[in-house]
């Protein structure tokens, strides 16, 4: 990708130095409890919410009603010279993605980007690093812990820095569905429709990045890889060790990469905006 190395963007907000503690309990059983909600919320609002709700039961000791609030603590963030370099790309990126929908969409209202360390409070429940980046709908905001781009690379075997734009495209494309009164709708059907629908949407942007030279030859084919690595085929085959096709929520891997290039083939009006 084509993009300012020393961009800073007004809309994302650096959160990292800001660390927040849970009164009555947690520690392990909630690290246990994130790990067991991953597949509830990688890029999902739906999943995530479920995945944030049972994971702030387990952080405060398994009880419901026994929290007893957040504790922020703020301290200074030691950046590496790599964590620097994402917080400039990710900044260029949510801008240029809001500038696409800008250009695209009548009236269209910005959201703003959350970047924190280990967990933040948000409108729909604790963030946190398991739980993964998404999209809130209640303050419509979107939250993002650098450290996943990592996982995404060797977890889940999708480097690259459109990779990583994608990631954000997708969540924006939920924020589009929020304005357009298209979130809500509930059941595994729906949720998998809304989540591809926000993959078209993302590969919609990656058209318009691509007509203004910012895309590179070799970039579509790192964010159709993310697509089909975070497919609900794929992450429960490597979880679980066989699929369940009855609870998949997200779509399978063949599915969101093609949503992604539909976006990025035909644009908005073809995902259906």
């Amino acid at each position: 990708m084509q993009w300012d190395r020393s961009y800073t963007s007004s809309e994302v907000d650096d959160r990292r130095g800001e660390s927040y503690g849970y009164g009555g309990g947690g520690g392990g059983g909630a690290d246990v409890a994130y790990g067991l909600i991953r597949l509830l919320s990688i890029f999902g609002w739906k999943g995530m919410v479920v995945g944030l709700v049972i994971a702030g039961v387990v952080a405060v000791g398994g009880h419901v009603g026994g929290v007893t609030g957040h504790h922020a603590t703020t301290h200074t963030v030691s950046s590496s010279a790599r964590e620097t370099e994402r917080m400039h790309f990710v900044g260029f990126v949510f801008d240029d993605v809001q500038r696409t929908w800008e250009r695209l969409l009548p009236n269209y209202t910005h959201t703003r980007l959350e970047v924190f360390h280990d967990r933040l409070p948000s409108a729909c429940g604790t963030a946190s690093t398991a739980v993964g980046p998404f999209y809130c709908p209640s303050d419509r905001e979107v939250y993002l812990d650098l450290s996943f781009y990592d996982e995404l690379a060797q977890r889940f075997g999708a480097p690259g820095e459109f990779a990583q734009a994608y990631v954000i495209a997708h969540e924006i494309g939920h924020h589009v569905q929020n304005l357009r009164g298209l979130l809500g709708e509930r059941g595994n059907a729906a949720s998998v429709r809304t989540e591809l629908q926000a993959d078209c949407l993302a590969g919609a942007w990656g058209r318009d990045a691509q007509n203004r030279g910012i895309v590179k030859t070799g970039d579509l084919d790192a964010a159709l890889n993310a697509a089909r690595q975070i497919g609900d085929d794929t992450l429960q085959r490597r979880e679980k060790g066989y699929v369940q096709p009855e609870t998949f929520t997200h779509g399978t891997a063949a599915q969101r990469s093609a949503a992604f290039k539909r976006g990025f083939d035909g644009g908005a009006a073809a995902c259906g905006i």
